[in-house]
């Protein structure tokens, strides 16, 4: 009782060679097995861990008990995204992490079986009574927005979401491969949302093809912008320019939405032989990961701290690790070398080591002098992080925003226009689905406050 039950999964030597998930949920069998490890306690501490506040001892009561469809509607009622979330979300930190059996042992799988809930119900929400009077504008459909819009939906507002891509579901779309969140479902989890009386517009970029001031003039009486942080970082060092350097942002949109994978595909990417990924985060693992399902001969992820500081999940690194990805820690590049052709041909590197701990609570890598390292490359891959993209904040010069290009708010939501609130990572730069989603939910929950 002190083990999780274990989950069926792929075998490593089979899953870096194709797209589908690795992790496989749990039959109906385990799922009851997990559910009785949980204790039930009365003061939850679980729930506190969990950003939007799904009741987690009383959603796994239901599956004890075998009804998995009033589980899943426990978790529905606070969480839009279940089986996304059930998948994505860094339990481990946040709902798990408090989870009283982890004192003694290991927590309750509470993320697998959120998951097998969602997954083994036809969730169908019912049309609400909408409230055509009160029209709410949501910019983005990714974890923030479509937060936003289901909890409203469900409150009886009439919701439109504006999304710039032609499919909706922001980050969960293009960001997250096949093998770690099936696009399918995605699909399930809005179409459910668009069932709720959610109104989905793709192909319509707010900044462009319509701005903020344009909604409040088409009669909506809130919008909400989820617009996410889809702005990529480079490290500005000598070699980005090269042919064979992607930002994770561009590699991966084509990959997850444009079917790089595809050999007939449009655009597809480079087919290299070795690719670095440089930085140690979910996008790191999922840019290597990719990279070695389409094919590379050798991957490496090169990382400036050691592999306990690095950010990505445990699961994601273990994973990354079993399908045969190489770890380059404490190693820092500067510079990106090209052939006469400037193609990329290697990546020249610092040797760093650890030195006290920085404002993140890491310790602060810093240069071990005299000590240098070139590894051969013909494709770099920077996953060092995103921002907001400016078109917003461009268009809409009285809307506050803070040095990093992220909407200013309060901590509802609330930005200085009246009316006007923002969430996810528009507002904290890159983060999780699910702290994207509880800042929607919060948002979401002050607009209906404001409006009633």
């Amino acid at each position: 009782m002190n083990k999780k039950t274990p989950m069926p999964q792929q075998p490593p030597e089979l899953s870096r060679s194709n797209f589908d998930e690795v992790a496989l949920g749990y039959t109906p069998e385990q799922a009851a097995a997990e559910a009785v490890r949980c204790l039930g306690c009365k003061n939850r501490p679980c729930v506190a861990g969990c950003p939007v506040g799904v009741a987690i001892p009383e959603f796994i009561k239901e599956i004890k008990n075998g009804d998995t469809a009033k589980a899943a509607e426990i978790i529905k009622e606070t969480n839009a995204l279940p089986a996304v979330c059930g998948r994505v979300c860094p339990q481990e930190t946040q709902c798990e992490k408090l989870c009283v059996r982890a004192k003694n042992g290991e927590s309750v799988a509470i993320g697998r079986l959120e998951r097998f809930a969602s997954e083994n119900v036809t969730l169908n929400s019912q049309l609400s009574t909408l409230n055509s009077d009160n029209r709410i504008a949501v910019i983005g459909s990714g974890p923030a927005g479509l937060s936003c819009a289901g909890t409203l939906a469900r409150l009886g507002y009439a919701v439109t979401v504006f999304e710039a891509f032609h499919k909706p579901g922001g980050v969960l779309i293009y960001g997250i491969p096949e093998f770690r969140l099936p696009k399918e479902t995605v699909r399930r989890e809005v179409e459910d949302l668009e069932r709720a009386g959610v109104k989905i517009i793709t192909n319509c970029v707010i900044g462009r093809t319509l701005t903020v001031d344009d909604l409040f003039n088409d009669g909506y009486k809130a919008v909400f912008i989820g617009s996410g942080a889809g702005l990529p970082m480079f490290m500005n060092i000598p070699g980005e320019n090269l042919n064979g350097v992607y930002s994770a942002n561009e590699f991966l949109t084509r990959v997850n939405l444009m079917k790089a994978n595809d050999p007939l595909s449009d655009t597809p990417v480079r087919n290299s032989k070795h690719t670095v990924v440089v930085g140690g985060g979910n996008v790191a693992m999922d840019a290597a990961r990719c990279a070695l399902r389409l094919g590379a001969e050798r991957v490496d992820i090169v990382y400036r701290r050691s592999m306990d500081e690095m950010p990505a999940r445990r699961e994601e690194i273990e994973h990354a690790a079993e399908e045969g990805i190489n770890f380059r820690v404490l190693t820092n590049p500067k510079e990106i070398l090209g052939d006469a052709d400037f193609n990329v041909r290697g990546i020249g590197c610092d040797v760093m080591e650890l030195g006290e701990p920085d404002a993140s609570g890491r310790r602060r890598p810093v240069v071990k002098e005299g000590e240098t390292a070139e590894i051969e490359t013909d494709c770099v891959i920077m996953a060092i992080g995103s921002s907001p993209n400016p078109i917003i904040k461009d268009t809409t010069p009285d809307l506050l925003f803070n040095g990093r290009g992220c909407v200013e708010t309060d901590s509802n939501g609330l930005t200085n226009r009246p009316f006007v609130y923002a969430g996810g990572d528009a507002v904290t730069g890159a983060a999780t689905v699910i702290q994207a989603m509880g800042a929607g939910r919060a948002a979401a929950l002050e607009i209906a406050k404001k409006l009633c």
